[in-house]
């Protein structure tokens, strides 16, 4: 179950999502609660309707008589479709006669009761689709929370959804740290359990070792590198991160570890017939990575993948022992990573 969304002290509750609404823009910088807000529609959907076809689109790209089609087009197996569009904001702004605006403001006095549309974007210019919208769904406001707020949020998200603790004091360290970006906190959040382990509690030493400027970029290079299965580059890499940039062994770990652990589930879910772009949405991959990922996962059956998911799990366990040398660990398994993609 997802965890409530925090609400700015003073400010009005947002409307409630349900399954009736046939149009919905969710616009504010916060890419948590765009997505948070997304799935609890989702959830209302298939609650009302059983299975529920999503169609997401970029807006950067698309035509809006392709994003019209989908919505008025009936699905052959499932009763109901979300479409969903990011960057809506520039599929409006898209020259046209008549223009974007207008033909989604046409179809807003007319929605179809068998799709519901969501408009997704950082920045947004109201207008008289938001006037069209308000009539038949909902306009919700995806602005970062206060600090303070932030901090609840962290320690309750801790709890519910990493078996974990973080201190009062680590919270709003987290949280200077990374600023009031829910997206970006959870993954730190999900960082700081996998190191902690289950039950234990984050403190503030763990947060300063393992959360600074850009640090998590920087350590997520390791996983485009361990892709490419050239152990020359792997090593050359990790020795970069290790001793030039300064990372921790841990935080490298971590990167590593979350890799195998995808593409053990890709490989899973891909030879169980799931097609590429469901076993996207449910391993949440995006970006670059995406496609490698797929690709590495489908050459080999799950069996490899888990066996480099024990190695990594293995490496943790003798890192927080003290046994042997950490960096010679972390070493080992980045040679077996090049070796496993690369045979």
């Amino acid at each position: 179950m997802a965890t409530r969304s925090p609400s700015r002290r003073g400010s009005a509750a947002p409307p409630t999502l349900d399954a009736g609404h046939r149009m919905v823009i969710l616009r504010g910088p916060d890419a948590y609660l765009r997505r948070s807000h997304t799935q609890r529609l989702e959830e209302a959907l298939r609650t009302a309707h059983g299975d529920v076809e999503r169609f997401d689109y970029d807006g950067r790209t698309v035509d809006p008589v392709t994003v019209l089609d989908e919505l008025r087009t009936f699905g052959l197996l499932q009763d109901h479709k979300l479409v969903v569009v990011d960057q809506a904001d520039q599929l409006l702004a898209r020259a046209g006669t008549p223009s974007p605006r207008e033909l989604l403001e046409a179809y807003a006095a007319n929605p179809v009761d068998s799709a519901t549309l969501v408009l997704r974007a950082e920045t947004w210019r109201p207008g008289r689709l938001d006037k069209a919208v308000e009539k038949i769904g909902a306009i919700i406001k995806c602005e970062p929370p206060d600090a303070a707020s932030c901090v609840r949020w962290c320690e309750a998200r801790m709890q519910k959804e990493h078996a974990a603790s973080i201190a009062p004091a680590a919270a709003r360290l987290l949280v200077e740290r990374v600023g009031p970006m829910l997206d970006r906190l959870d993954v730190e959040l999900a960082k700081l359990a996998a190191h902690a382990g289950p039950g234990a509690e984050v403190g503030p030493e763990e947060v300063r070792a393992m959360v600074g400027l850009s640090r998590e970029e920087k350590a997520w290079q390791i996983q485009s590198v361990l892709l490419s299965g050239d152990t020359g580059r792997a090593l050359q890499a990790l020795r970069e991160l290790l001793e030039i940039s300064g990372q921790p062994e841990q935080l490298v770990l971590w990167s590593m570890t979350d890799l195998a652990r995808k593409l053990h589930a890709a490989s899973r879910l891909l030879r169980e017939g799931k097609s590429p772009g469901v076993v996207r949405k449910e391993l949440k991959l995006f970006g670059d990575a995406a496609g490698p990922i797929l690709d590495r996962a489908g050459r080999f059956p799950p069996t490899i993948w888990a066996d480099l998911v024990r190695c990594s799990l293995e490496a943790d366990r003798r890192i927080k022992r003290g046994i042997g040398r950490s960096d010679r660990t972390v070493e080992s398994l980045a040679v077996a990573f090049a070796d496993t993609v690369g045979g």
